[in-house]
């Protein structure tokens, strides 16, 4: 089967040869548009999956830790009747667990170190169908929260934050007060640390503690839970399924699913994830139209070569399609380079990233500060596919006009000083 010639000439120019020899600038111009192409498609490969891989990781420790959909009562107060509530929240067919808990603040103080922190009153024997807490904790924890005992789980950095461990004692100070005849006077219960958790979200592991409900009724004054918790089939469909069930259930309620409650930070993700693609896009772009200056010279390089072919008859259609084959084959070498690069590089972060660090005795996410404490990444094909697509897109886009007026050489013109 013969190949076209248009087909054959323009990767002839591409890979240069004796033409490199005798015009080693424009063999220059064009490597560098094709590296321009490769790095700036990876670069965009690399940093949208980190994001991607970034919001997945803190997503499933902020979700090992919360439950998909809470259920409150009006006001903050407690939940009227909660059975009937777990009742009815059970009948919906996405809902594959439930529990009562209890949600307030107080402080922890231990010695002269006090914290904030965010009390939950739950029932171990069913918060384990609500979240995977339990398997950020050693065995058996959840169940040494027994009622009256008083026991009291803290996370990892808030337990160092007391300078507390396991069998220690701290003293529980319960928002508002007690009056009597003094004044009014804080309520305090000391209760027994019986084990800690670590999830590894910064925010819960520095400032979130449990404790059985019955234990949080008794010390804060409440007659019931102040809500209900629930899991789903699948977590993405965590609103349409608050929503069916703000219409289901009887009797004040608030419904607020996961999505809602970090509902700034995500959309702050997603916003920052738009605007590094657009940037990025940019830079390839850029190295895309590098071309342009690439097949302008080559074209007026090749002048009399354009002049030989339109003798011979060759169409102007067909001279535009050795340039358009040319830059097309630029812009496919480097948008495949770019991405054998970009995911070699996504996939292998894990590694990468910690000898760099090794290296440099540097860190690069702090803790404290990003949440999670390693470079995630996540690849996906609605990112990846996109970035192909574009880049090739914008190196033919830049071969049309250098193209076009190789099409317009006139021969008489071209040979007249041959």
């Amino acid at each position: 089967m013969r190949v076209p010639y248009e087909l054959a000439l323009g990767w002839r120019y591409t890979r240069a040869g004796r033409a490199a020899r005798r015009n080693g600038f424009i063999s220059f111009i064009s490597g560098v548009s094709m590296l321009g192409i490769s790095l700036g498609v990876a670069a965009l490969i690399i940093v949208l999956s980190v994001m991607n891989g970034f919001q997945k990781e803190v997503r499933d420790r902020m979700l090992a830790v919360v439950s998909h959909i809470e259920v409150y009562g009006p006001a903050g107060g407690v939940l009227p009747d909660y059975e009937r509530t777990l009742r009815e929240a059970r009948g919906h067919p996405e809902v594959v667990g439930a529990a009562p808990f209890i949600a307030t603040q107080g402080l922890l103080a231990r010695g002269e170190d006090m914290r904030g922190a965010i009390l939950r009153g739950i029932d171990p024997a069913r918060e384990g169908e609500v979240t995977d807490l339990g398997r950020s904790m050693a065995a058996g924890v959840l169940q040494k929260l027994q009622p009256g005992a008083f026991g009291i789980v803290l996370g990892a950095e808030l337990a160092r934050n007391l300078g507390v461990r396991e069998g220690d004692p701290v003293t529980l100070i319960a928002p508002g007060g007690q009056v009597t005849p003094a004044g009014v006077v804080p309520r305090l219960k000391q209760m027994t640390v019986v084990g800690t958790f670590d999830s590894g979200h910064y925010e819960y592991d520095s400032g979130l503690a449990l404790l059985h409900i019955d234990d949080a009724m008794r010390i804060f004054r409440l007659e019931g839970p102040t809500g209900v918790r629930l899991k789903l089939k699948d977590l993405d469909r965590a609103r349409q399924v608050g929503a069916d069930l703000t219409g289901m259930l009887t009797g004040p309620a608030i419904v607020r699913d996961w999505t809602r409650q970090n509902r700034t930070w995500f959309a702050a993700v997603q916003l920052e994830k738009r605007m590094m693609f657009i940037i990025l896009t940019l830079i390839v772009a850029v190295a895309a139209f590098n071309l342009v200056s690439t097949l302008v010279m080559t074209v007026t390089d090749k002048r009399a070569d354009i002049a030989i072919l339109r003798t011979l008859g060759a169409s102007p259609r067909s001279i535009m399609g050795i340039f358009v084959v040319q830059g097309a084959a630029v812009g496919v070498i480097g948008t495949l380079a770019g991405l054998l690069l970009g995911l070699a590089i996504a996939f292998n972060i894990d590694v990468i990233v910690p000898a760099i660090e090794k290296v440099f005795h540097a860190s690069f996410l702090p803790r404290d500060i990003y949440l999670i404490n390693r470079m995630p990444s996540d690849p996906q094909a609605d990112d990846i596919v996109p970035i192909a697509v574009i880049s090739l897109i914008l190196a033919f886009a830049a071969t049309l006009y250098p193209s076009w007026r190789a099409s317009r050489v006139n021969p008489a013109e071209a040979l007249r000083y041959e």
